[in-house]
């Protein structure tokens, strides 16, 4: 269950399992395109008619944005306070110097 838990997190999972690393680089390739120059058109041909992508990016982001509209502060700190800001009107990220300045604690 690492590789679930970990895939999200840029680098640490590399340096684990070999399931959390390929898991990672498979999401970084599906998601975001890292290493997509790295697959030949006809590799990546085949995939996507076996597995279809259609209007993914459209898809992905407001399959993030429905699953974290009713719970925003799970996105402190994380990629996904950017699929907020950028689809939820009025959404504010939480910042990390703030939430340390700002603290109960004089020092």
């Amino acid at each position: 269950m690492d590789e679930h838990a970990l895939h999200t997190t840029p680098e640490i999972p590399l340096h684990m399992a070999l399931k959390i690393a390929l898991l990672t680089r498979g999401v970084e390739l599906d998601v975001l395109g890292i290493g997509y120059d790295a697959i030949t058109d006809a590799e990546r041909a085949a995939v996507v008619a076996s597995h279809p992508r259609p209007d993914f990016k459209d898809e992905i982001l407001a399959a993030f944005t429905d699953g974290l509209h009713d719970r925003p502060d799970t996105t402190f700190g994380n990629v996904k306070a950017d699929v907020l800001a950028h689809f939820v009107p009025g959404f504010v990220r939480g910042d990390f110097v703030d939430a340390i300045l700002k603290s109960a604690w004089s020092e």
